[in-house]
């Protein structure tokens, strides 16, 4: 009775992980304030895991040019910046936000510092990881969020923003 009793559980707590969205997460934003990612329904979205201090962080060009090309079209990018890879975003929020903002004129909504791997990855790339069964290969590793809520692939650290595969998605 107790090892049906423990598969039940667990099937209902799989079953209840495995239906979330992004839309059922809420996040800080770099200000500090809440930030409900169910305010981006109806909207594609790029998450990508960001640093100030990595060889691909010049990749923020390319997303600010691609955030501008495609705001208007139901899409948004949004950044959270991560210190677990060789502590590549060392600084405070108010010290990324300014780097964004002077170096790159960063106007995508960019998120509090989280973790994206180990013991205290968030909650959301928990999901983001598990749903796709993949890891965070590096800094700037980007996931494509449907209209829904829903993971519809990632892509490696290296691919640009400005990608055909990211355009063409944005575009469809």
């Amino acid at each position: 009775m107790k090892t049906l009793f423990l598969f039940i559980a667990l099937s209902v707590s799989y079953f209840a992980f495995s239906q979330k969205t992004l839309h059922d997460f809420t996040v800080v934003d770099i200000e500090g304030n809440d930030y409900q990612l169910s305010q981006l329904k109806g909207k594609k979205v790029l998450v990508v895991n960001t640093a100030s201090k990595c060889g691909l962080t010049p990749q923020y060009k390319d997303l600010e040019k691609l955030y501008e090309t495609f705001k208007d079209s139901n899409f948004i990018i949004i950044g959270f910046p991560a210190n677990d890879f060789l502590k590549q975003e060392p600084g405070s929020d108010e010290e990324i936000a300014e780097f964004c903002q002077k170096n790159y004129g960063v106007s995508f909504p960019m998120m509090s510092k989280i973790s994206v791997k180990g013991k205290k990855m968030h909650p959301l790339y928990k999901w983001l990881t598990s749903e796709t069964k993949s890891e965070i290969q590096w800094n700037f590793q980007k996931y494509m969020i449907d209209e829904n809520g829903k993971i519809v692939g990632y892509l490696s650290p290296r691919t640009s923003p400005l990608s055909d595969e990211i355009v063409n998605w944005i575009k469809k």
